[in-house]
């Protein structure tokens, strides 16, 4: 330890930070990070104060606009914050809510039963975290404004104007802080997708989103009187329904407000998407499993009175069940309680049993009503029970306890000696002469090698008998150690970077979707941790004499070529594969950790990258030839 900081450390190092300091100091503690996704989130919390006026009853439209100068406006017609002089404070309540933390209608004193966002936090950080905002009120017949710089008011609350004496609603601009975050770019088709998932949770809620700035205004406006239904139907759009109705139902039980929607396709994969108080919950909890176990013991209640099921048989498994299904799950519940900070995982026990009740009572009628689509989800649970005992056999071969453990390493994986995760990659490369060239070019403490032979098979179009019975996705999972869905572990992960290393060519950008695929349908904490890469080889050397260059790109190669002098160069060399280099140009290229570009893949949002391969990847052509036509113009050097 450094003895100069310690002995150093005495009372005069203690900080206290006042009022929004904290916000300004540590800015990640609050909104996760000061990324685009940061950036995003306070257009969220904002968004978040007018759909919680819109859950109590009193909003029915939201405008969300991004304006020109990198300001962005929003505007509801809810009730309008309070303006009044607050009793503790004796200042307008509305600067309360603006200036200090944890200060809301949102803590039990009435004025929301159900809320999302930050729980009273939202509004303060949004406004420590921008340069300046300003808050227009609706109310009682006056317009009032206040305006505050760096989250302290710069002025009183004022009444600007006069409105109609029965408007009432808030209008709050703001201009995030460029100081504090990375981006400077709203993206609007992120935006776009979330707040019209926020309409399909609100049921009957309009949400308009303008974008005024490019040349032309760009805008969309959502209301779903159909709710989570229309939901279902948006994500299943790119695939085949296993039969025409979607189920959907809503009840109340103890308090707590539970809609489901669900209908199956015709893929293998279960795709849930849960929500509490209109807040995602990706890890699920409490009301996912009232849902898994209302649904399994329904379905199977109802084969067994109606002679689906003989008595000899055995159930059917929630995982038949599931396979194939869409649901969206959404409870409203008075004071959730979460496990973690990030709200991912309901831990409310009363959830389960409302979930359960409530679906097993709706969806017993509605199967007895519609024998149809009873008979065939119990046809599609079936057949995914037959392939159940082979993905079984298949899922024991790449436990981690397995080959890891006991035996030898997969395939032919060129292990690192570095045992510490934290110091270890693994480059996951395409074909013998590539792999060779990076074992010979790599560092053997902390750089492992796996080839693969060809292009792995595509997951988004097969069972998971086949996925498992694959030996090339077998030795991926074996190698990285931390198995696979429920058997899931990150702590088990041996390597902390996975980089897909494959050819600069259309063949190698299909690996690298395939591999995507892969990690996303049976592996996406990976990503969502941030444990998975790209690397970015070269697509030229540029030499002449002794001296060499490479370049990453066609605009790099220009730029390169411009300013020098070409006499006496040797021809340009445009490399394809990565079994072209040699392992000492593949090393200070492309591994060398000091010179090499890698680039992260992150997942902004989970149901648009659902989307996006089912589209791309999936059975069903017409949504692949219709993004196809979309973007075409948009392609250059696409195989150069």
């Amino acid at each position: 330890m450094n003895n100069e900081i310690k002995n150093n450390y005495d009372e005069t190092q203690i900080q206290i930070l006042e009022g929004l300091e904290a916000v300004r100091k540590r800015p990640g503690m609050y909104i996760g990070s000061t990324s685009i996704r940061g950036l995003h989130h306070l257009v969220y919390e904002i968004v978040d104060n007018a759909v919680d006026e819109a859950l109590a009853g009193f909003c029915r439209n939201i405008d969300i606009i991004l304006n020109k100068d990198f300001t962005v406006t929003v505007s509801d017609d809810g009730r309008g914050i309070p303006v009044g002089i607050h009793p503790q404070k004796g200042i307008p309540a509305v600067e309360v809510v603006f200036t200090i933390l944890h200060a809301g209608g949102k803590f039990g004193g009435g004025g929301y039963k159900v809320s999302g966002g930050l729980h009273g936090v939202g509004a303060s950080v949004v406004n420590a975290l921008s340069s300046w905002l300003n808050v227009k009120i609706c109310h009682e017949g006056k317009i009032y404004s206040q305006d505050y710089k760096i989250g302290k008011p710069v002025n009183k609350l004022t009444v600007i104007g006069e409105c109609e004496a029965d408007r009432t609603g808030t209008e709050i601009t703001f201009l995030p802080d460029d100081t504090i975050f990375e981006e400077k770019y709203f993206d609007y088709d992120i935006l776009r997708e979330h707040f019209q998932e926020t309409a399909f949770l609100t049921k009957g809620i309009r949400i308009n989103f303008t974008d005024n700035r490019g040349e032309k205004p760009r805008s969309d406006s959502f209301c779903y009187d159909g709710g989570i239904k229309e939901f279902v139907k948006l994500i299943n759009k790119n695939k085949t329904p296993a039969y025409e109705d979607i189920f959907y139902c809503e009840g109340s039980r103890d308090d707590i407000l539970v809609e489901v929607a669900f209908q199956h396709n015709d893929g293998f994969l279960e795709n849930n998407y849960s929500y509490v108080n209109n807040i995602n919950t990706a890890d699920g909890g409490t009301h996912v499993a009232g849902f898994r176990s209302g649904l399994t013991k329904t379905i199977n209640d109802y084969a067994r009175r109606f002679g689906l099921l003989k008595e000899s048989e055995k159930n059917l498994s929630g995982d038949d069940i599931r396979e194939g299904l869409v649901s969206v799950i959404s409870v409203k519940i008075s004071d959730p309680q979460f496990e973690g900070q990030t709200k991912g995982k309901l831990g409310t026990s009363e959830a389960k049993t409302a979930v359960d009740s409530v679906l097993s009572e709706k969806l017993s009628y509605f199967l007895e009503e519609n024998p149809v689509v009873a008979k065939a989800i119990f046809e599609k649970a079936v057949l995914a029970s037959r392939a159940r005992d082979a993905a079984k056999k298949a899922r024991e071969l790449v436990r981690r306890k397995s080959v890891l453990e006991t035996t030898r390493l997969p395939g032919k994986l060129s292990d690192c000696s570095e045992k510490d995760p934290s110091k270890c990659e693994i480059y996951i490369v395409e074909g013998n002469s590539a792999g060779g060239s990076a074992v010979d070019a790599r560092t053997s403490e902390t750089q492992a090698v796996l080839p693969l032979r060809g292009k792995i098979l595509n997951v988004e179009k097969a069972r998971l008998d086949r996925v498992l019975g694959n030996e090339e996705i077998r030795s991926m999972i074996t190698a990285f150690g931390t198995g696979i869905h429920e058997d899931f572990d990150i702590s088990k992960l041996r390597y902390h970077k996975i980089i897909l290393m494959t050819d600069a060519d259309v063949d190698g950008a299909h690996i690298t979707t395939l591999l995507l695929t892969f990690i996303f349908r049976f592996m996406h904490q990976l990503i969502e941790g941030g444990y998975v890469y790209l690397a970015k080889p070269p697509l030229y050397k540029i030499e002449k004499g002794s001296k060499k260059q490479y370049a990453y790109s066609e605009e790099e190669k220009d730029e390169i070529l411009k300013n020098m002098d070409t006499r006496g160069m040797k021809p340009l060399q445009r490399y394809k594969g990565l079994g072209e280099m040699d392992p000492e140009q593949l090393w200070e290229t492309t591994m060398d950790p000091k010179n090499r570009t890698l680039i992260r893949v992150n997942m902004e949002d989970a149901r648009r990258a659902d989307d996006i391969f089912s589209k791309l990847m999936g059975d069903n052509v017409e949504p692949r030839k219709e993004f196809i036509r979309e973007n075409a113009k948009f392609v250059t050097n696409l195989d150069i």
